[in-house]
């Protein structure tokens, strides 16, 4: 119920006047039965863009983080998001993985409709980065098509960190559904749900127009994060206080050598 009234009365009809969303491709999305939403992943105001332009309930499975804040904030953080659609998951693999399955399979066989981020996290740069292939597997055990999902602009009315959004158009690109019945009863075969996946993040590409990485949105924020620890870390040193007597004294002391090494050679010529 909380669902329709923020859709329909409360936040939906305030972001369609502020924003304008723009959509390609309604006559894609299913008016019956259950399907997965996959989507490229650009900024937090995604999970949000999407649902308001999809006449039927969606449901994304988002971190667990969301739904667990103390106090005033956090029980309201968790209530917008159950609000919007959201179940809480644990993303941290293993088990855990497996009850997130588990979880967006519940959705699907009761016809509704799941969206899902591929990529797994937001794009640390705008570009596309490999897909996991849970995608994969909750396609082929529930026997559902995979509806591509491009959101055009999104990082740029909300980038990563930022709470207030900028007010400009964005757009929701939405593909024709890809059918993978032809794998019917493959969803333990590794490389089929590779297969498919990247069937999916190609999709994505073409719809999206990013430049595709072939490797881990999350593995590529690790990387920027250890590069940015490591220049705080020598900028730090360099701040400290005498570091740069100490440099200027190097220098004039190399200074001094490569003179008496100079008068050495004249003398000896």
């Amino acid at each position: 119920m909380f669902y329709w009234v923020l859709k329909i009365v409360v936040l939906g009809p305030i972001l369609r006047v502020l924003f304008r969303p723009w959509v390609e491709g309604e006559e894609n999305i299913p008016e019956t039965g259950a399907a997965i939403f996959a989507s490229n992943h650009l900024s937090f105001s995604d999970s949000i863009f999407l649902p308001l332009v999809v006449p039927r309930r969606m449901t994304f499975l988002a971190k667990a983080d969301y739904f667990t804040g103390v106090g005033l904030k956090g029980r309201l953080t968790a209530a917008f998001f159950r609000g919007v659609g959201q179940v809480p998951v644990d993303r941290s693999g293993g088990k855990a993985s497996e009850a997130a399955l588990r979880s967006g399979l519940k959705i699907l066989r009761r016809g509704e409709l799941l969206g899902l981020y591929p990529e797994g996290t937001r794009s640390p740069d705008g570009r596309l980065y490999k897909g996991k292939t849970g995608v994969a597997r909750m396609a082929l055990e529930a026997g559902v098509p995979v509806i591509p999902v491009a959101m055009i602009d999104t990082e740029k009315a909300q980038p990563t960190g930022k709470i207030i959004p900028k007010i400009m158009r964005v757009g929701v690109r939405i593909g024709t559904p890809l059918d993978f019945s032809r794998y019917e009863g493959m969803e333990d075969d590794r490389f089929v749900l590779r297969s498919v996946t990247d069937e999916i993040m190609y999709a994505l590409m073409e719809l999206s127009g990013q430049e595709y990485v072939d490797m881990y949105a999350a593995s590529m924020k690790d990387r920027l994060s250890k590069a940015k620890r490591i220049l705080q870390r020598e900028q730090a040193e360099a701040a400290k206080p005498g570091r740069a007597a100490d440099e200027l004294e190097r220098e004039l002391d190399g200074g001094i050598e490569d003179e008496s090494d100079t008068r050495g050679e004249q003398r000896a010529g």
